[in-house]
C-alpha cells in the first residue's frame, strides 16, 4: 500500500497570530508521510464549542490535541499566566483546554456511523500544549502536566519527535491507530456527509491570499486582477511587503481563468531580497516566482558583470545599458510575464529599460511596483516611463501607535494608526561623538529588561556601527553579513541605508552624524519605523530637530 504525503487540512490556513503560524510551519515541514495536520478545528458538543489549534494525525502513533500559546506562558501555584502583547497578564487554562477538545474530538469520531460500523476498537488520543515563545525547565511537572506535554522554545526543533513521545507516554491499553484509521478520522472531521466533498478544492479556493492581508490589502489585490500596470504607495507599516509577496504568489500561481505567469520578484536591497527568498522558500513549488532578488541579481543570471559598490557610474549606467542588450536577446522561456518591485523608489531611471525589455510583451506584460517617496534614502528618483495606475495603502499595520505617532510627520501623507498600544517611544541625548556609546547602553538596557538579543536592532545614521563592520569582514561580504540577520542568536547592527522593508521588535536608533547628512529626514523616517513594539532614539536633540522638524521634535520630547 503506497502512503500519501503529509496531508493539511486546510491547505494553506490562516491564522490570527503568529504562534499559531509558526508552530504549524513547524509541523508542516517535519511531521512524515501518511500523518495529517489540521489547524483552527472548531467543534461543537452539548457542553460547549472547543476550538483546536492544531490536530496531529499520526500513523502508527497516534492523535494529538494541541494547544497553542503565545507571547510569555508560566506556571506557578496559582496556575498558569500568560503575557499579551499589550503587556496584559491574564489567567489560563490551556491543559484543560487541550484536554477538554481532546475528548469532544474522540466522543465525535467514535459516535460516527462510520467508526462504530467498522468495528474499530479505541486508538490512542493524547493533547499538548506548545509555548513557542515560553522556556520550560527539563524537570517542568504539574500533576495534570508531565513535562512530555507541554512543549517550549527549546523543544520546538524537534516538535514533531516530541509530539510522537507524547502519544506514546500516554497510560492507556489503547492501540496505535494505523495509515486507514487516519485517514478515516480525517474523513470523519471533514463531516457527516457521505457525498463526496473535495476537500482540496475548498483549500485551493481559501488560499489565494497571503498571511495578515487585511481587508484594504485584500481589496488592493483583487484591484490588481483586472489591472496590469499599478504603482501601490503607501507609508512604512503598511503593509506593502506583505502584499508585494502575495501580488508575486497570486501571478505566479494563477486564479480562475488566469493562467499562472512566469514573474520577477525584484528590490534593490540584499537584505530585503534574502528575506523574499527565505518566504518563498515555505511556498508551494508551483507558487514560487521565477526569480527572487535584487536587480544587480537578476542582471548575474543573465551574464552582467558585477562592480565596486562604491561606483554609481557602474551601477546607474554601465550595468542597465549591458542589462538592456542582454534582455533583447533573452529566449522566449527567459522572459516575464509580469514584474514585481518592491522599494521602487530606490530604482535609478536607467533599470526600468532592462525590465521592461524583460517582459514577454512589453506593452501589455505586467508591471507591479510598491513604492514609498518617503523613503527615498539614495539619490535616485527614476521612475517607469510607462503609465501606472496609483494605489494607496493609508493604514499603519505594522508599528504600535506610539511609534507610529513619532515618525507620523514624516510620512507622505495622512496614515491611519492600526496596531496596538504599545510602550512611549524613549529620546536619550547625546552628542554624535558619544552616540555610539550611549546607543550600546540603551541595547544592553533593553536586554536586562529581558529582550531577547535576536529582538533586538541598533541602527546607525552616520558611520556604521563597528560590529556591523566586522562582521561584513575586509571583504565586504554582504552575504555573510545578512546571515547574521536571519541567524535569531544574537542582537543586529546595521545601517538605516541597508535596512528597509526589514524590522526587530525593538530598535535602538543612533543618530551619530554632527553634521547635516544627505536626505536625513528619509533616513530618520526609515530608522524610527523598523521597531515594531519598542523604540528609542539616541542623538543630539538640535541634529534631531534640524533632520525631522519641531512635529518629530514634540513627539520625541525634546
Amino acid at each position: 500500500m503506497s502512503v500519501a504525503p503529509l496531508r493539511l487540512v486546510p491547505e494553506d490556513p490562516r491564522f490570527t497570530t503568529g504562534s499559531e503560524r509558526q508552530v504549524w510551519t513547524r509541523l508542516r515541514n517535519s511531521l512524515p508521510s501518511g500523518a495529517v495536520l489540521l489547524a483552527n478545528f472548531r467543534i461543537t458538543d452539548e457542553a460547549k464549542d472547543h476550538e483546536c489549534d492544531l490536530v496531529v494525525l499520526m500513523p502508527e502513533v497516534g492523535v494529538v490535541v494541541i494547544e497553542v500559546k503565545g507571547g510569555s506562558v508560566w506556571c506557578d501555584e496559582e496556575g498558569w499566566h500568560q503575557t499579551l502583547t499589550s503587556g496584559h497578564v491574564r489567567r489560563i487554562d490551556p491543559v484543560s483546554q487541550a484536554r477538554d477538545s481532546k475528548y469532544a474530538l474522540r466522543t465525535y469520531v467514535e459516535a460516527d456511523p462510520r467508526w462504530k460500523h467498522s468495528s474499530r476498537s479505541r486508538v490512542v488520543w493524547a493533547h499538548a500544549l506548545v509555548a513557542p515563545f515560553s522556556d520550560f525547565a527539563d524537570d517542568f511537572e504539574t500533576p495534570d502536566c508531565p513535562r512530555w506535554t507541554v512543549h517550549g522554545r527549546g523543544d520546538l526543533e524537534d516538535l514533531a519527535g516530541r509530539l510522537w513521545d507524547t502519544a506514546r507516554m500516554q497510560v492507556t491499553n489503547n492501540r496505535a491507530p494505523t495509515y486507514d484509521d487516519v485517514q478515516l478520522i480525517a474523513e470523519i472531521l471533514a463531516g457527516r456527509s457521505f457525498g463526496a466533498r473535495d476537500v482540496n478544492a475548498e483549500a485551493e479556493d481559501r488560499a489565494v491570499q497571503a498571511d495578515r492581508l487585511t481587508e484594504e490589502q485584500a481589496l488592493i489585490l483583487g484591484v490588481t486582477r483586472l489591472l496590469h500596470r499599478v504603482e501601490v504607495r503607501g507609508g512604512a507599516g503598511s503593509g506593502k511587503t506583505v502584499l508585494a509577496l502575495a501580488q508575486a504568489r497570486e501571478l505566479s500561481r494563477g486564479r480562475g481563468e488566469r493562467k499562472p505567469q512566469r514573474v520577477a520578484l525584484l528590490c534593490y536591497s540584499i537584505g530585503l531580497a534574502e528575506y523574499f527568498k527565505r518566504v518563498v522558500d515555505n511556498w508551494p513549488r508551483k507558487h514560487r516566482p521565477a526569480f527572487v532578488g535584487t536587480f544587480a541579481e537578476l542582471g548575474r543570471s543573465w551574464g552582467a558583470p558585477d562592480g565596486d559598490r562604491t561606483d554609481s557610474d557602474f551601477w546607474e549606467v554601465e550595468l542597465p545599458a549591458t542589462m538592456a542588450e542582454l534582455a533583447d536577446h533573452l529566449e522566449a522561456k527567459d522572459r516575464f510575464d509580469s514584474i514585481v518591485v518592491d522599494e521602487a523608489q530606490d530604482f535609478a531611471v536607467s533599470w526600468w529599460s532592462p525590465l521592461l525589455g524583460a517582459l514577454y510583451d512589453d506593452e501589455e506584460g505586467g508591471l507591479y511596483i510598491y513604492s514609498d517617496e518617503n523613503q527615498r534614502i539614495f539619490a535616485r528618483f527614476g521612475r517607469p516611463p510607462v503609465p501606472l495606475v496609483p494605489l494607496v495603502l493609508d493604514h499603519n499595520l505594522r508599528n504600535t501607535k506610539q511609534i507610529h505617532a513619532a515618525f507620523g510627520p514624516l510620512a507622505p501623507s495622512r496614515m491611519y494608526a492600526r496596531g496596538s498600544d504599545g510602550p512611549a517611544v524613549r529620546f536619550v541625548a547625546a552628542s554624535a561623538d558619544a552616540a555610539l556609546g550611549v546607543a550600546d547602553d540603551e541595547v544592553e538596557r533593553l536586554l536586562d529588561d529581558g529582550w531577547r538579543p535576536e529582538n533586538v536592532m541598533l541602527l546607525t545614521t552616520g558611520h556604521r556601527h563597528p560590529v556591523q563592520i566586522e562582521r561584513t569582514g575586509p571583504d565586504d561580504d554582504q552575504k555573510a553579513y545578512w546571515r547574521t540577520y536571519w541567524a535569531n542568536d544574537d542582537v543586529f547592527y546595521g545601517h538605516v541605508l541597508g535596512c528597509k522593508g526589514l524590522e526587530r521588535r525593538a530598535v535602538v536608533l543612533c543618530v551619530n552624524k554632527s553634521t547635516p547628512m544627505e536626505r536625513g529626514r528619509e533616513r530618520l523616517y526609515v530608522g524610527m519605523s523598523r521597531a515594531t513594539d519598542v523604540l528609542v532614539v539616541v542623538g543630539d536633540p538640535d541634529m534631531i530637530r534640524e533632520m525631522g522638524g519641531d512635529a518629530v521634535a514634540k513627539q520625541l520630547g525634546i
